[in-house]
């Protein structure tokens, strides 16, 4: 009885302090929130019976208050939060000289390169220049400043594209569920402060460990939102000028043909070498190995033929009966 008078009076206390409040948010409790009730099988006993009535509408109270307190925020009286990105394709002289420009730039912004990647790709006329496509992060508000040093200096802008993505409805709900947990986490320290039985703490301790989660959780995407509407991503695609040239059809020159011939030739001519090569030093011989063997399997099986055939050619021919001289 006298364990049960303190727990009466903080929920009284709890119950007047929801009652005052807007309406509240509910936070969802633990799988493990009512473990030891009659319902859920358990046997219960007298400090269990003591702490059910208890713990569970402190808990509600605790985070209904929390959220009557953090429910005056709203998305209009905060700066909105916007996410940021945008993706370029330009048509460069030197391919690997501007992605050095956009990396030492993206350094003196104050920004960080995410990935960059360098490789070859294919005019119309089959030849090899280079390509490269690079991912870089710039503070959002040199966003524009960072867009126009890209383009400068190019010879064409094939495509252009900036988003944004308005996430203040989601970072406001975050920060609430935040204060909710961290309020919440606040009044079962105290609870646990005040509880004696064993039970009873593993209990609160229980519930302890999920808000603490549930915390961490949240901390980590109101910090996702936050660096990523401070830091905009953009996206640069260079392609080489050789790759946009038009293809001439119908243009012929004697050189540029004799050239080709020789060319060809000499591929030809290394071509046949390397047969030769080849066949010399591994066709022929394999050849000669599984060939030999062969041969002389064919030549045994044909000499045996030839004499069962004779064999059988003596068996069938007739007999000539002898003349009685008179």
């Amino acid at each position: 009885m006298k364990r049960i008078l303190p727990f009466s009076l903080i929920v009284i206390t709890a119950l007047i302090l929801a009652a005052c409040g807007a309406s509240p948010v509910e936070v969802p409790a633990p799988a493990d929130f009512y473990n030891n009730s009659p319902e859920m099988g358990g046997a219960p006993s007298v400090a269990q019976d003591s702490l059910q009535p208890a713990s569970a509408p402190e808990a509600r109270s605790a985070e209904q208050s929390t959220a009557n307190s953090g429910s005056g925020v709203s998305a209009a009286a905060i700066e909105r939060i916007v996410i940021k990105n945008a993706d370029l394709a330009i048509v460069v002289a030197d391919v690997e000289g501007r992605m050095k420009n956009i990396q030492v730039m993206t350094q003196q912004m104050g920004g960080f390169v995410v990935s960059s990647n360098l490789y070859q790709s294919y005019t119309n006329t089959n030849i090899k220049v280079p390509e490269a496509q690079i991912v870089v992060r710039v503070p959002s508000e040199k966003l524009e400043d960072a867009m126009n040093q890209i383009k400068k200096d190019t010879v064409e802008i094939q495509a252009e594209n900036i988003s944004g993505q308005d996430v203040t409805a989601e970072y406001v709900d975050l920060q609430s569920r935040l204060k909710n947990f961290e309020s919440a986490e606040s009044q079962l320290n105290e609870i646990l402060k005040k509880a004696t039985d064993t039970t009873d703490v593993v209990n609160i301790f229980n519930q302890l460990v999920y808000y603490r989660e549930q915390i961490e959780l949240v901390k980590g995407q109101i910090k996702y939102y936050e660096e990523a509407a401070a830091l905009s991503a953009i996206t640069v695609h260079i392609i080489a000028e050789e790759t946009i040239q038009p293809l001439v059809i119908g243009k012929w020159e004697p050189k540029g043909v004799a050239l080709t011939a020789v060319q060809d030739l000499i591929n030809f001519m290394k071509g046949f070498t390397e047969f030769i090569i080849r066949f010399v030093i591994y066709t022929l011989p394999v050849w000669f190995i599984i060939g030999i063997p062969l041969y002389l399997v064919f030549l045994g099986a044909r000499k045996l033929f030839r004499k069962m055939r004779g064999n059988k050619v003596k068996k069938e021919q007739p007999q000539e009966t002898p003349v009685e001289k008179k």
